[in-house]
């Protein structure tokens, strides 16, 4: 095959590709089936309905999506196979807020695996410094790259789950205040959380909203604050929920409990910027030791080996 045929092939596969993406946009106009009215509705209750919609719904484009599904999950698998911790991927996405399922996840990280992939192979192919390297390297640059990609978006993923872990760590003080005064004041501890949720503004707020709502709708107190919990798996959380399911089980006032656990979350608080302060006082010995002090005896010393230098 010449080299314009070749060009003239991938041309037209890329022009059909993109007329038949631009031609899936455009909405039906029979009349949609029962069934695919109906599934929607009943995703919580039928596995069926679920897969049939799954199946059905392709990101982002439907043509592409569709055209490529079986090697897009095939290496999803792959990189299931190789990565693992699909448990560890669904708290984290817990914990960051993310309301996308795992399988979303691995799309995502597949998506930057190719988009690295290309990249490297890009590089590769650019650059005419590889051409005189071993084979090994030009055939491994790409893969490393794709790799590293993948790695990258995990890595994203676990950096926001810290961070809003830490949102919620310092806000919880806070919380545990207003919770008190609230209950001080006479209301209920489900009152106090719906006042708290509504008023202010924040990730554990957003939180304990998702419990007031979950107690709406018939589940009881405790095992939504459970629930909680175990989707944050935030130690203070944690203990939160354990000593508040404990005064409730048996009758302890509320308001001394969360007075005590907001004193002892400060106090780790506290506890917790003394640890970095001392750590970062390490790391700033790390420019006063060799910047500032050797410019210090250089400037310090400088001055007599010039005279030395010139006679005097």
């Amino acid at each position: 095959m010449s080299a314009p045929l070749a060009w003239g092939l991938l041309c037209g596969c890329a022009l059909g590709i993109g007329l038949w993406s631009m031609v899936s946009t455009i909405p039906r106009l029979s009349r949609p089936r029962l069934v695919h009215r109906l599934a929607p509705y009943i995703l919580d209750v039928s596995a069926e309905a679920r897969a049939f919609v799954g199946r059905r719904s392709v990101d982002p484009i439907p043509v592409l999506g569709t055209l490529f599904a079986p090697a897009f999950g095939s290496l999803k698998r792959l990189l299931g196979a190789v990565l693992g911790g699909a448990d560890g991927i669904e708290r984290r996405l817990r914990q960051s807020g993310a309301d996308h399922s795992v399988d979303r996840f691995r799309s995502e990280q597949v998506v930057w695996a190719l988009v690295a992939f290309g990249l490297g192979g890009g590089l590769v192919i650019a650059l005419p410094a590889f051409r005189s390297v071993p084979v090994g390297v030009p055939v491994a640059l790409p893969v490393l790259a794709g790799l590293c990609g993948a790695l990258a978006r995990d890595w994203f993923l676990t950096r926001a789950a810290g961070a809003r872990l830490a949102r919620m760590q310092s806000e919880l003080p806070t919380i545990l205040e207003f919770l008190t005064l609230s209950l001080s004041a006479g209301e209920g501890i489900l009152d106090s959380l719906a006042r708290v949720s509504r008023t202010s503004t924040g990730e554990l707020s957003r939180e304990f909203a998702g419990v007031v709502a979950d107690v709406r709708i018939g589940v009881p107190l405790h095992s939504a604050l459970r629930s909680m919990s175990g989707r944050l798996h935030l130690p203070a959380v944690t203990r939160l929920v354990d000593q508040v399911s404990g005064a409730l089980d048996r009758g302890t006032p509320l308001a001394e409990v969360l007075r005590a656990q907001a004193q002892d979350s400060r106090d780790s608080a506290k506890r917790e910027l003394l640890e970095v302060a001392g750590k970062k006082e390490v790391a700033m010995l790390v420019p006063l030791v060799f910047l500032i002090l050797p410019l210090t005896i250089l400037f310090a010393v400088f001055p007599g080996l010039f005279i030395l230098q010139s006679g005097f």
